[in-house]
């Protein structure tokens, strides 16, 4: 008896995005990056290739309201460098996390990505908002109308 396996490797118009919300609230910064890069990857998906941009959108709400553990908000540093003499300029996580919540978490993400065209491909279906409001509601309903008509 001879049986032969072939590897599956899905067409980019085979896939179909879903789009996902995230609520931030209370989560702690490093692991919610990590579960949103991957939604993003599409490592979640039986289909999931390498080479192919297969992830979902991802809109992440409340991200205002993030934790950060330990001493980090106070000790992680961002450095930052406009490229004129005396342009170095370096900003605490805790204060970026009150500035601009929505950058320090897309920042977090980009990190967690590939660093490649298909990486910034998949970082454009980040959305980050700071407080519970967002432009997404439409999506994310005929999201979930399209995986209930699935099952």
């Amino acid at each position: 008896m001879v049986t032969t396996h072939k590897t599956y490797s899905p067409k980019a118009s085979e896939v179909t995005r879903a789009w996902r919300l995230v609520d931030a609230n209370g989560q702690t910064l490093g692991r919610l990056a990590s579960e949103v890069a991957g939604y993003l990857r599409g490592k979640h998906q039986p289909t999931f290739a390498e080479h192919l941009d297969v992830g979902d959108y991802v809109v992440v709400i409340n991200a205002a309201r993030l934790r950060v553990t330990g001493n980090k908000a106070r000790d992680r540093l961002y450095y930052r460098h406009s490229t004129y003499p005396g342009g170095f300029k370096s900003v605490a996580l805790g204060e970026l996390l009150e500035r601009h919540p929505d950058r320090l978490l897309k920042n977090t993400v980009r990190g967690m990505l590939p660093r490649t065209a298909l990486g910034r491909k998949m970082l454009r279906k980040l959305k980050v908002y700071s407080g519970p409001d967002h432009p997404h509601e439409a999506q994310l309903r005929a999201s979930a109308k399209l995986q209930e008509q699935k099952s």
